[in-house]
């Protein structure tokens, strides 16, 4: 996909990777950024238009993709963690919480914008995915729920958008450097990198990025009888 004059649309987009990838849209000569978050006013640039979004509110959802009709890329980066644990007391209500932000929301955006993108020829959905949609933390096993789920919603989404011509690119990434991992221990990525990256692998229609090399090292471990996510 040309990045060229593309019209962006960014959920989660005024903090950590989410203002990463408006900063990396304008430096790719994206004509126009649309920065959805539940409070973007903090978002003043030049080619960057505010929007008030909430992933999990399905009216503010049909709002976007109506008033946004120009859209060539869908960025489904908004996601929470809540350290959930399965079997915890509270462990199905962060569940729940992570998989309407983390999972249905990326689908109802997706769902809402595949006409916008199919009017506009076809364009590209990039959804952020983690390396923990294949493997499990025990502080983070509610997450890495959400996020396997969201990996198999958009292996489905790419099958059932190849129709309309619109490509569809998963993101998978360890820690970065991001309020999200903050008191986290171990290496993390700088969010500038990862977007960078992303989009990197959506101008060349790549199905999938490897941000980091504990993403590839997990990747290439899940065939193996020692695969990641035993351990």
């Amino acid at each position: 996909m040309q990045l060229q004059n593309a019209v962006v649309f960014i959920t989660g987009a005024n903090r950590g990777l989410g203002r990463a990838f408006v900063d990396a849209a304008l430096a790719a000569g994206a004509a126009k950024v649309y920065a959805a978050a539940r409070d973007p006013s903090a978002l003043n640039l030049p080619r960057l238009v505010p929007v008030v979004l909430d992933v999990t509110d399905a009216a503010q959802v049909a709002a976007a993709a109506a008033r946004c009709t120009d859209v060539t890329l869908l960025i489904n980066n908004a996601g929470i963690a809540g350290h959930g644990r399965l079997l915890a007391d509270d462990g199905m209500a962060i569940a729940r919480a992570e998989l309407d932000t983390n999972f249905f929301g990326p689908w109802a955006l997706t769902r809402a914008f595949a006409p916008v993108l199919w009017g506009n020829g076809g364009g590209a959905v990039l959804n952020v995915l983690s390396v923990l949609s294949w493997l499990t933390l025990p502080a983070l096993a509610t997450y890495s729920a959400s996020k396997a789920a969201a990996w198999a919603l958009s292996n489905g989404l790419r099958q059932e958008l190849r129709g309309q011509g619109t490509q569809v690119t998963n993101l998978h990434v360890g820690y970065m450097d991001t309020d999200m991992a903050r008191g986290m221990d171990g290496p993390k990525t700088a969010p500038a990198d990862v977007a960078r990256l992303a989009l990197q692998g959506v101008a060349e229609g790549a199905p999938e990025v490897l941000a980091d090399e504990i993403s590839r090292q997990v990747k290439q471990s899940l065939s193996a009888p020692t695969a990641a996510y035993l351990g």
